[in-house]
């Protein structure tokens, strides 16, 4: 292994430790993970000399055994999912397949999909730096000029491209692209680990549309795609892609030992929080800490930051404090997030590629197979939704079998909490399986109309989009007009086509646009579903360190308006929710306590934001009149009888606060056995709700129809509820805080809340359906 250092972990743990103040113990646990030798497999023989060459030029003198079991399924024809770590050569389990075809045909075509357009760039770039004969692989996404996209049509032969320019670019005009699909033999999904919830059940559709396209030009392309490491991914990436899918899942590639720390950031002295809670440090703010230390030992960090106005605080934090040590260091460390215009995305990732960064505070935006290598530490500040992302994350630390360091910073959440005190659910945990629902009514009637549109549907494409199901959507497009029955099929009946209108991304409308009043210069995006949390009027928006507060919001013309302004505080929005049960799908009962799954309308309205300084204090709560949203969506809840709670000894007055309590911690604790994360989910409770009659407390998916979240958590809910109880009894606080049962989005300012009603509550519904 010549000059590897395994202990280099645990030396970089011991000097950003040797920063912490003697009072302060945020080390809850450091674990060292081993390395792990490389399995090689010979070159397939099918691979002609010329890729090989090219390939070993790259350094790559001979592949590992699982990307050549890989390559080796596609080249025969078979569906095939590589599910292997971070930096586990993946891409290479496609490229040489796609490569050997396109060198050996002159004719044949293939298609790469990724989620992120800096995935798609590093991959494209690793393809044409190869210089093959004849392999025309090319770009076109939304940034690709209009006076190349005629030249991509005709000449290339790999389209690298997003799901987004596939869905409104590449399909509606496939008319234009009949070349292309008659030659179409390969289509790559990278990260397909990424396609979950709302937004993956529009891709898995969006997939059969694409083969309903192929096939119509002739042609029946294999399916190969690179996955993290996640829990049945043969069936996960069947259900995506609609083709039964080969799983590869042995990892023969070599990973450098790693020190794995879990960090629980300590509690101020002197100062609380909402209604008195103790505050702890945050996790930006720690992380900012952490990197500062590790830039000065001249380590090659990267952290991931939850929010985008997280990642641009954190790297100013730590620049102001790199600045008091060496102003040259200030310089090498920056934010990147997705949301930057192109020109600004693209120049960091350069800077960063080349190592004139040293450290970068990202969003996820970076945590998919951008091939960054060398990095001797990652920070993840608060759990990233699902363990599968925290591998993916923590993997980009010792990627060149080199020892490495792995920070987790808790943030100050049940879930996160949990973690750092219950280090074999971290680290010792099957990964999730991925979760996604073709069958979502509000996902699958705008995809059948753009299929529609794209080719007439017939009787035999319905097997592909969930059969009956499917039919009965398209009996309502028809009763809408939207549609028009033949016999031959349905057909599309307006000259625009629906393509435009339908966000596949499940973000809940348009894009607003971030305007500089005073300049017109556009600064950013934000999607309309979050523009009320994100760009409320008197909101503070960060776009590459500056800050701006905003102004005005205007929903129908897409545009929030802000000015320069630095203020001292941060804020964050209130948000007033109401529920009301539609249909109930299934209902257990348990003597005195039942548990539902059913169809919610939850209506929703920003309401207030709070104004709140660095160290956590609140300065002021200021009122919003923002228009509701009324969201029609999946909802799992429990309801307890009144003799129960007394039985229990939880008088009326104390049961809002338990509920309540109970309600914010479930939804802190679902993404443990959920892929989701907090911001996915809602709920709601009451002492006695209209339609149930009881005490019941609810949680619900934040997408139309739902994401499938609800349903895992009624799936799950003995797990589910055990881990939330265990979590509220483990925190040090007296009677609630962050880390436990306080909500960061509670439309009631976090009144009333009852710590100790919440255990009582939560042991009332374990008692009974155990």
């Amino acid at each position: 292994m010549g000059d590897v250092r395994p202990e280099r972990g645990r030396i970089l743990l011991d000097r950003v430790l040797a920063g912490v103040p003697a009072n302060e113990n945020p080390l809850t646990h450091a674990e060292d993970l081993p390395e792990r030798e490389a399995r090689y497999a010979e070159w397939p023989s099918w691979a002609p000399a010329e890729l090989v060459s090219a390939l070993q030029m790259k350094g790559l003198q001979k592949p590992w055994s699982h990307q050549v079991e890989a390559a080796s399924h596609v080249w025969e024809g078979r569906h095939v999912v590589l599910s292997t770590g971070t930096a586990s050569g993946k891409s290479l389990a496609y490229q040489l397949p796609v490569l050997s075809s396109m060198l050996t045909d002159k004719r044949c075509t293939a298609l790469y999909l990724a989620p992120t357009k800096a995935l798609g760039y590093d991959q494209l770039r690793t393809v044409q730096d190869m210089n093959l004969t004849g392999v025309r692989a090319s770009s076109f996404d939304g940034d690709t000029p209009m006076n190349e996209r005629d030249w991509v049509r005709a000449h290339a032969r790999w389209v690298f491209t997003n799901p987004d320019m596939l869905h409104r670019g590449i399909l509606p005009a496939h008319a234009r692209w009949a070349q292309f699909f008659r030659r179409l033999r390969y289509v790559v999904v990278d990260e397909a680990h990424a396609y979950r919830g709302v937004f993956g059940s529009h891709v898995a559709l969006l997939l059969r549309r694409l083969s309903r396209v192929a096939a119509h030009y002739g042609t029946s392309p294999v399916f190969v795609a690179a996955s993290a490491t996640v829990s049945d991914p043969g069936v996960s990436v069947s259900r995506l892609t609609g083709a039964e899918c080969i799983a590869v899942t042995e990892d023969g590639s070599p990973r450098g030992a790693r020190t794995v720390a879990l960090w629980e950031p300590p509690l101020i002295d002197d100062l609380v929080g909402e209604n008195g809670a103790p505050v702890r440090r945050s996790a930006g703010a720690e992380t900012s800490r952490i990197m500062t230390d590790l830039v000065v030992e001249g380590a090659r960090t990267l952290a991931f930051i939850r929010s985008r106005r997280g990642a641009e605080l954190t790297a100013l934090s730590t620049k102001h404090a790199l600045s008091q040590v060496d102003s040259a260091l200030a310089r090498r460390v920056a934010a990147y997030r997705s949301g930057f215009l192109p020109e600004e995305r693209r120049a960091l990732e350069k800077s960063l590629a080349s190592g004139e960064l040293l450290a970068v505070a990202s969003t996820n935006a970076l945590e998919l197979g951008v091939d960054i290598a060398g990095l001797d530490a990652v920070v993840v500040a608060g759990y990233p939704g699902t363990l599968a992302s925290f591998w993916q994350q923590a993997g980009r630390a010792g990627r060149e079998n080199d020892g490495a360091l792995v920070i987790f910073v808790a943030r100050d959440d049940p879930l996160d909490t949990y973690l750092v005190h219950n280090p074999a659910a971290m680290l010792h945990r099957p990964v999730e399986a991925t979760v996604l629902d073709p069958a979502n009514p509000y996902v699958l009637a705008p995809q059948l109309a753009c299929a529609a549109a794209e080719l007439p549907l017939k009787t035999a494409d319905l097997r592909a989009f969930g059969g009956e199901v499917a039919r009965e959507v398209l009996d309502g497009l028809v009763a809408e007009g939207a549609l028009r029955k033949r016999p031959a099929g349905w057909y599309w009946t307006s000259h625009d086509r629906p393509h435009a209108g339908v966000d596949i991304r499940g973000s809940g409308g348009e894009q607003i646009v971030v305007v500089e009043a005073d300049t017109g210069r556009m600064l950013g995006t934000v999607d309309g579903g979050s523009a009320s949390m994100a760009v409320h009027p008197g909101a503070v928006y960060l776009h590459q360190g500056q800050s701006y507060v905003v102004d005005d919001l205007d929903f129908e013309s897409g545009l929030a308006m802000v000015h320069g302004e630095d203020p001292d505080w941060t804020t964050q929005p209130r948000e007033k929710v109401d529920i009301a049960v539609l249909r109930e799908l299934t209902r257990k009962d348990y003597g005195g306590v039942s548990v539902c799954l059913g169809d919610v309308a939850v209506t929703s309205q920003v309401v207030a934001y709070l104004r709140r300084l660095p160290s956590g204090q609140v300065l002021d709560q200021i009122p919003l009149d923002l228009p509701e949203r009324t969201l029609e969506t999946r909802a799992v809840w429990y309801t307890i009888t009144e003799d129960l709670l007394r039985a229990a000894g939880l008088d009326r007055a104390q049961v809002p606060g338990a509920l309540h309590a109970a309600e914010h911690a479930a939804i802190g604790l679902l993404p443990l056995l959920a892929t989701c994360d907090r911001w996915d989910i809602g709920g709601v409770s009451t002492a006695l709700h209209p339609d149930t009659g009881e005490a019941t407390v609810f949680v619900h998916d934040g997408h139309p129809g739902g994401a499938g979240f609800a349903d895992r958590g009624h799936d799950k809910i003995k797990p589910w509820l055990h881990a939330t109880r265990r979590a509220i009894a483990a925190c040090e606080c007296p009677t609630g805080c962050p880390s436990c049962v306080q909500s960061p989005k509670c439309g009631n300012g976090n009144e009333p809340l009852n710590k100790q009603g919440a255990i009582q509550v939560l042991t009332i519904v374990l008692d009974a359906i155990t």
